[in-house]
C-alpha cells in the first residue's frame, strides 16, 4: 500500500470526510467551509435549536493536548466576556474523541483574507470601513480585559449582509486570567504581530491596533507589508524596517502609517483611530492622523524605524535632509504621507544589513535567554499574502537556487498549477486526488498530495497520526521522521519509511516524503517510492525532484 493523502489512511485531501458525523448528540456535521488555526471548519447543523453553527476542530500531538483544551476554553471565555455585535459569538465548547471542538456563530462570507485574494486587493473606503468595525469589536474587548493577541485578515469575517466580525479569541490575553502560553513563548502569526511583542514585552491595546494597521495594509495592497521568506527575516522586518509606502490605499495610508509606528507610546488612541477611519471611510483626509506621520529622512528611512545609531560607516554614505524628524520622534505637525528613497547597494548598504542581522540577533538572543519557544509561531498568511522577495540577510537554501535542469529529466508544468522535474519516459497518472509521475505503472513513483484545508496543525503531526494507520495495515517500519524547514517554510517534515507490500507490487519496498505548509495554509506532500532493491537510485532522484520543485505561482529557477 502506497502512503497517500487520501481516506483511506486518514488525511481526508480533498473529502469532507467528517460530514454526517454527531458531536456531542447535537451537531451534525456538514461540508468544511474553512481552515481554523488548528483543523478545519465545519457548517453544522445545531439539531436541538435547529439552526445553522461552524464547528471547528482541533488536531494536536497528544503532548500539546492539555495545552488546547486550554486554550479552546479560553476561547470561549474570552468571547463571552465581549458584548458586541462584531465579535463572533461562540455557543458551546465539547470533547469528542478526545479532542476539543469549538460551536460558534455561523458567518455567511469570506474572510478578509479571502476576500483580498479573491479581488486582488481592497478599495480603500471599504477598508476603512471593514477597520471601523474590527476597532469597535476591539475597544469592546478591550474595555472587558481581552486583548485579541491574532488580529489578522483571516480572522476578520465579512458577512454577504455587510457586518464585519472579529473571530479567534483562542490566544486572548484576559486580564486577571493566568496565561496558558508557556514562559517567553510567541503566539499568532508573526507578520501581524505588533514590534514590542516581537521583543518579549507585555502587549497592550495598542498592540492590537498595530496589528489591526498591518491588516489594513494587506487588505489595500493586496501583500504584507512584513512578510519575507522565512519567520526569522519577518521578526527581523517587524522590528527594524519600515514597510513599504502604501501605494493604493489613498485616503486611508496616513491612518496605515499612524496605526504602523514602531513605538506603541506614537500610535493613536483607539478613540483617535475611530475618528481617522470615519474620515477615510467617508473620502476624506484625516488630518489628525498627519500628527502621527513621521518626516522621512531621505536615504537614511530603514534608520528611522531604530533606536540604536547606525555604524559610523551609514553616516558618511547617507545624504539626508537637516531638518528632518525622525520617525522616534513624534510629528505634531502635519505632514505628507512619507515617501522611501531607494538607497543604492554597495559597502554601506552591506553594513546596514549586518547591522539589522545584529539587532535582531540581540532580540532573538534575549528572548531565548527568557526560555522563548518559537514552535507555537503561527507562519501561515492563511491567504494574506506575502512578499516574494528574498531578504538579502537571511542565506538562500539549495531548494531556492536548483541550478541547471539534469541531463536525463525535463520539466513538466502540471495542469494543477506546480512545476516538478521528472526523469525522461515518466508519464502522469492519477490516483483519486493524488498525482503520480512513473515509468512503470507505479512500481517506481513521484507522487505529489495537495490539502488545501489540512486536518492538522502541521505536517509532523500529520504524519504521525498518518502512522497509526500504517502500523496497523502493513509491516511499516519508520527510519526517520523529523521536523525540518523547507521552501523557507518551518512547518515542515521529512519522512523516510519501509515496508513490505503484499499486492500490487509485492515485495520490501522504500519511500520518502517531504511535507510542508505554503503561506495560505495549503499542505503539499512530495513523494517517491520504489522496490528497496533500487532504492540508493530513488533517493538520489528525490533529491532532484525537491530542489527544482515549484509550487503554483513560484518562479522557476
Amino acid at each position: 500500500m502506497e502512503h497517500s493523502q487520501s481516506a483511506d489512511t486518514g488525511s481526508g485531501t480533498g473529502a469532507d470526510t467528517g460530514a454526517g458525523l454527531l458531536l456531542a448528540g447535537r451537531y451534525r456535521l456538514g461540508e468544511t467551509i474553512g481552515r481554523g488555526g488548528m483543523g478545519k471548519v465545519w457548517r453544522a447543523h445545531d439539531e436541538v435549536l435547529h439552526r445553522i453553527v461552524a464547528t471547528a476542530g482541533r488536531f494536536v500531538a497528544e503532548a500539546d493536548r492539555l495545552v488546547l483544551h486550554a486554550r479552546t476554553q479560553k476561547e470561549a471565555r474570552a468571547a463571552a466576556r465581549i458584548t458586541h455585535p462584531g465579535v463572533v459569538t461562540v455557543h458551546d465548547v465539547l470533547e469528542h474523541d478526545a479532542r476539543p471542538w469549538i460551536v460558534m456563530q455561523y458567518v455567511d462570507g469570506p474572510s478578509l483574507a479571502d476576500a483580498a485574494k479573491e479581488a486582488g486587493t481592497i478599495e480603500p473606503r471599504e477598508a476603512a470601513r471593514i477597520g471601523l468595525h474590527v476597532l469597535g469589536a476591539l475597544r469592546a474587548a478591550h474595555a472587558a480585559g481581552v486583548l485579541h493577541r491574532d488580529v489578522k485578515p483571516g480572522n476578520v469575517l465579512l458577512a454577504r449582509d455587510g457586518r464585519v466580525l472579529l473571530t479567534d479569541f483562542g490566544i486572548a490575553a484576559i486580564e486577571g486570567d493566568s496565561t496558558i502560553t508557556r514562559t517567553g513563548e510567541l503566539v499568532g502569526s508573526i507578520d501581524y504581530l505588533a514590534p514590542e511583542r516581537v521583543r518579549g514585552g507585555d502587549p497592550g491595546p495598542a498592540s492590537d491596533l498595530w496589528s489591526l494597521g498591518a491588516t489594513l495594509y494587506t487588505a489595500v495592497e493586496g501583500t504584507s507589508p512584513f512578510r519575507r521568506t522565512s519567520p526569522i527575516g519577518t521578526m527581523q522586518a517587524v522590528v527594524t524596517e519600515e514597510p513599504a509606502p502604501p501605494r493604493k490605499a489613498g485616503a486611508l495610508t496616513s491612518v496605515i502609517v499612524a496605526l504602523l509606528r514602531k513605538d506603541p507610546a506614537q500610535r493613536p488612541r483607539a478613540d483617535e483611530a475611530e475618528r481617522m477611519l470615519l474620515d477615510a471611510m467617508e473620502g476624506r483626509q484625516p488630518q489628525a492622523a498627519q500628527a502621527y506621520v513621521p518626516t522621512q529622512r531621505v536615504g537614511r528611512e530603514e534608520l528611522t524605524s531604530a533606536t540604536t545609531p547606525l555604524p559610523a560607516e551609514e553616516d558618511s554614505a547617507s545624504t539626508t535632509t537637516p531638518t528632518a524628524t525622525p520617525a522616534s520622534t513624534p510629528s505634531h505637525t502635519p505632514a505628507q504621507p512619507p515617501t522611501v528613497v531607494p538607497r543604492p547597494a554597495g559597502p554601506a548598504a552591506k553594513g546596514r544589513g549586518r547591522w539589522r542581522t545584529a539587532v535582531l540577533a540581540a532580540v532573538l538572543a534575549g528572548l531565548v535567554a527568557g526560555g522563548a519557544v518559537f514552535a507555537a509561531m503561527q507562519y501561515s498568511g492563511g491567504g494574506e499574502g506575502g512578499n516574494t522577495g528574498r531578504d538579502a540577510t537571511v542565506p538562500a537554501v539549495t531548494e531556492q537556487t536548483p541550478g541547471p535542469v539534469p541531463a536525463g529529466w525535463h520539466r513538466v508544468e502540471d495542469p494543477e498549477g506546480f512545476s516538478l522535474l521528472v526523469p525522461d519516459g515518466w508519464k502522469r497518472q492519477t490516483d483519486g486526488d493524488n498525482i503520480d509521475y512513473t515509468p512503470d505503472n507505479g512500481r517506481h513513483r513521484i507522487r505529489i498530495s495537495i490539502d488545501p484545508t489540512p486536518d492538522f496543525e502541521n505536517p509532523y503531526v500529520h504524519v504521525l497520526d498518518l502512522e497509526k494507520t500504517l502500523k496497523r495495515r502493513m509491516q511499516y517500519q519508520r527510519i526517520k521522521l523529523n521536523q525540518n524547514t523547507y521552501r523557507d517554510q518551518v512547518r515542515s517534515a521529512r519522512w523516510e519509511f519501509t515496508w513490505y507490500e503484499k499486492q500490487e507490487f509485492p515485495g520490501p519496498r522504500h519511500a520518502i516524503d517531504q511535507l510542508y505548509f505554503t503561506d495560505d495554509g495549503t499542505e503539499y506532500a512530495l513523494y517517491m517510492s520504489s522496490p528497496e532493491s533500487s532504492w540508493a537510485v530513488t533517493r538520489e532522484q528525490f533529491d532532484i525532484v525537491l530542489r527544482h520543485w515549484r509550487a503554483p505561482g513560484e518562479q522557476v529557477g
